[in-house]
This record gives C-alpha cells, structure tokens and sequence, in this order.
C-alpha cells in the first residue's frame, strides 16, 4: 500500500537540512502501524510525503520515490491523491475552514461526488462514531483545542480512505476522548483500511498496533513488533518507554508488557521497586502568599455556561496543574488571570487586585500566558524581535536575561529565521521564551506537552523547577496527566466548567467518581502502584 525508497528531503530555503536522508520504508495493504522519534527526525515531513504535499505545496528539493496505493506521488497531484489517502495534521486548526462542524465533515464527502443522502448518513455516522454529534451546528475556530481535534479525525474517517494517515492524532485530547478514536482507528483497521499514526506518548499507542517504526535523524532506526523494539534501549532515540515497560524491564518479567492489565497479571508476587513508587515533585515550597486568588467565577461565551461558581487559589512558588476533559473550561479560567476574560460573575485577583480594574496589559506584567495554538500569539517575523517585543513593550527589556532563555530552549540556531515556518516543537520553544522576557511573577502554560517530544518534556521539567526555584508561580492546563504527576504540587478537577476536586495529584486520582466524571483515567504508574498494592500510595506519599 505504501513504498517509500531512498527518499530525501529537504524544505525550501537557503542551508536548509536534509529532514528525511535515505529513508525506506514499506506499509502492507490493511496494516496497522506507529510511526514515532524525536521531534526533528521526519514524522510529519514524511507524513506529507503520502498524500503529495511535498513536493507538490511544500515545494523544496524531494528525491528518490514514495508510491501510495499504487501512485506515484511526485507524478499525481493532491488532488487526486485525496481520493486515496486521509491525512489529519499536526496542526487542526490549520484543517478547519468551514462555517460549522456539520459542513466540515461534508466538505471533503462532496469533493468526491459522493451523492447528498450518503453524505448526510456518513456525517451522522462519524459524528457518533468520535462522539461530536452535540458539536455539529457549533463552528470549529470556536471550539477548544480537544474538540478542533476531534473534529478533523472526524472529517477524515469519514472519507473512509485507502490509507489513514494522523500525524499526533490523540495531541489535546483526554483520556477518555483518545479512547474512543483508539477504538475508531482499530475498527478501521479491522475493515481493511491500512492506518498510519505517528504519537509521541507511546501508551497510547503501542497496544494497538502492528508495528512500530522508530525514526532518528531521517532514517528508519528501529522497526519490528510493539514488544520487540521496546525491549530494547529506545531512549537514545528519544523515546520514553511507558510506565508498563519502564516496570516490567525493572521487575526483570520475561516478556514486555504493553497494557497494565498484562503487566499486573505476569508481576504478580513480586515486589515494585522503591524508584517507583510516589514521589513528591521537586518544586519549590510555596508560601502563603496569594498571587491569584478566584472567588464564585461565572463566564458565559455565546450565551453558553463555560464556567459556574468556580473558586481556586494559587499561592507563590506553587506549580498548579487545572486538568479535565476537552471542552470543561481550563483554557477559559486562566484567560482570566491575564484579562482575556472577564467574569459575569464573582472577582478575579491577581496580586490584591481585581482584574477587573486592570488592563491586559497591566495584568501581563504580571502574568504571562503561552497559548495553546501558539501560532495566534507570534505577530514578529523573526524569532529574534518575537522574544523582545513584549519585553520592550512592558518596559523589562533585560539583554542578559534574553541570553539565558536562548539558551535554555537552544534558540540561537533559530534567531534569525521566521516563527511561522519552524516546526511545531520549536514555536513552543519560542512562545515559552517570549512570555518569559517579561520577568512575570506568574507563567501560565497551556497543554504546553502537546506534540512535544520526551527529550522537550524532560527539559521542559527542568526549566519549571528552575523557574520555580527563581521564585515564580506556575499553572499547567494539560491532558497530559503523567506530566502533570511529576510537576504540580497540586491540581484542581475541572468538569462542565465546575470544580470536582483539588489536592495533591495521588489526592485527585484517589477520588474514583470524581475521575469518572471528568472523564479522565488515572496515569499509568498510578494504575501499576494501585493494583500491584505492595505499598500504599497515601504511606508512599507521606
């Protein structure tokens, strides 16, 4: 179905790099595989190769062969490759043009020909199938981050395509939404579609597919069954094994695992290790001192209910982490703490003072705030003025400081060129660099580990006990809840835009309905910790 041989690519551009160097690689009609590597080693370059869009958009110099479905893909425009090959992109937002969802997921169904009643039965069908039926007559730029997503899975299993191909597909989603488009790729395997998928977080994956295809640099490093590259040492290709794995590996079992259900059942009788169980992360202590303070907030966005009654506190040196499911209201509530948002209803203090009475300017001194689509924050076309703007704006311009952040997010081979066109991993970089010029007392990171690598997770981690060591004050919106787990002091259960629960992270987790109706899944390792039961988590804890 796919063949890809001695292909080479590099994007447009004076000195611009090989991203795929002599890459080969072969998908059997029907087959069911994960692409994954570091970011930076071709996921989604490749990805653009299987449906035409390099070279025939993208341009830049492309040599050797990709065929798909028996084309070749240098010789047939997108256009026709549409009829073949589904791609969903990184980026959702970038995929979403249309007035409602509705008409979204029919656009590409009436490219085809396809005649009305089918299109409507299709679009039913699939909306079911992801779980967006109640989003239908909403319109997509709208949406938050999760649902954008689910939208151009929607849109695309709905062509029902040859070949399937998602670049990040389960990025910005919750537990419980990644669950039901897992089950959805897996029927579409099953009726003989070939799926491609390429996924940082390797536990939502490697459990589903056939084989696994590890690229470094370009080039096929490592390809072979889930169990069987896992085995091996896969950090030195930037991955991070999942917890089952790390587990299995220190129980020394014989086979690798791939689901906790398979790990508890083959480590049974045996003793988990001390390195991991709980562990406090190592932020600073906080104080008492509140630097935001939100009582009995109300927000209403198209006369729809976002937020009811919510009150939370954020206290200085504390990593907070707000976690729920798409759509609950976390990006809504720290769109508060700078004045993107204002309350119908109950005060917001940043500081002793009601954002009410200050301008957003004045409030992001105080309180920087990364986007989740970082694109809609870059307005400078060069990364360099990107990071001074607001700096110099605010009046904190501070060149030495600007030199440290270059450094720490490995900026300077990118100074020069335009945050537009670097990849999705670098504007994050970008972005974080930028908020941070303006020394604020507060940094706000939303869903900051989406499509983000293990080596940018890892220093990402490093940089907020750094920060945190400085004194600031973090808040993390994320559906990455292992991240979250090794961060955050504490977090505040979000659901239908209320408060469920808040507490430490193994705090949180504990309350079984609380989770359940936030449609949110416990991490991994808390899952291995709980059944193995060697050692209690809250005796852990203490």
């Amino acid at each position: 179905m796919i063949r890809v041989s001695g292909l080479r690519y590099r994007y447009a551009g004076k000195g611009s790099k090989w991203i795929l160097d002599d890459l080969d690689l072969e998908v059997r009609p029907g087959e069911y595989v994960l692409i994954c590597g570091p970011s930076g080693s071709g996921k989604s370059t490749l990805c653009r190769t299987l449906n035409g869009l390099i070279p025939h958009f993208f341009g830049g110099r492309m040599e050797g062969r990709v065929i798909v479905a028996g084309l070749d893909t240098r010789e047939h425009p997108v256009g026709e490759l549409f009829a073949h090959v589904g791609l969903v992109f990184q980026n959702s937002e970038a995929q979403l043009f249309n007035s409602t969802v509705e008409s979204e997921l029919a656009f590409g169904l009436e490219s085809l020909g396809l005649l009305p009643a089918e299109i409507e039965e299709r679009v039913t069908q699939t909306a079911e199938i992801v779980g967006i039926t109640h989003l239908l007559h909403r319109e997509p730029h709208q949406l938050s981050g999760g649902e954008q997503r689910l939208v151009t899975i929607a849109a695309v299993l709905a062509l029902r395509p040859e070949v399937l191909v998602l670049d990040e597909p389960y990025a910005s989603l919750d537990p419980a939404n990644v669950a039901r488009v897992r089950e959805a790729l897996s029927e579409t395997h099953r009726r003989g579609t070939a799926v491609v998928l390429t996924e940082h977080r390797l536990e939502n994956a490697v459990a589903d597919v056939e084989r696994m295809v590890v690229l470094h640099r370009g080039r096929v490093a490592l390809e072979g069954m889930p169990q069987d590259v896992l085995a091996e040492d896969v950090t030195d290709l930037g991955l991070s094994p999942p917890a089952v794995v790390r587990t299995a590996k220190a129980l020394d079992l014989p086979y690798i695992p791939l689901t906790v259900e398979a790990l508890v059942s083959a480590a049974e009788g045996r003793q988990l290790p001390a390195d991991l169980l709980p562990h406090r992360p190592a932020g600073a202590s906080t104080t008492e001192e509140t630097l935001i303070s939100v009582q009995d907030v109300g927000f209403s966005f198209g006369g729809r209910p976002v937020l009811r009654d919510v009150s939370l506190t954020l206290n200085a040196g504390e990593c907070l982490a707000l976690v729920g499911a798409n759509g609950s209201g976390k990006t809504t509530l720290v769109k508060h703490f700078n004045g993107l948002h204002r309350p119908d209803w109950g005060r917001v203090s940043v500081l002793g003072s009601d954002t009410r009475r200050r301008s957003v300017s004045e409030l992001a001194r105080h309180v920087g705030l990364v986007l989740q689509n970082v694109n809609n924050q870059f307005f400078k076309l060069q990364v360099r003025e990107e990071m001074e703007v607001g700096a110099r704006a605010l009046g904190c311009y501070d060149e030495a400081w600007l030199e440290d952040l270059t450094e720490w997010f490995r900026l300077a081979p990118l100074l020069e060129r335009t945050p537009y066109q670097l990849s999705e991993g670098e504007k994050k970089r970008v972005a974080f660099a930028a908020v941070l010029a303006a020394k604020p007392e507060v940094l706000v990171l939303d869903e900051p580990t989406t499509g983000q690598d293990w080596p940018f997770r890892r220093a990402l981690k490093q940089l907020m006990d750094d920060l945190l060591t400085r004194g600031l004050s973090v808040v993390l919106v994320t559906h990455d809840l292992d991240f979250a787990e090794q961060c955050a002091d504490r977090w505040v259960l979000l659901a239908e835009g209320r408060v469920l629960a808040t507490g430490s992270p193994w705090h949180v987790m504990r309350q079984t309905d609380a989770m359940e109706r936030a449609s949110l899944q416990p991490t991994q390792s808390f899952q291995i910790r709980r059944a193995l039961g060697k050692r209690s988590i809250a005796n852990a804890e203490a």
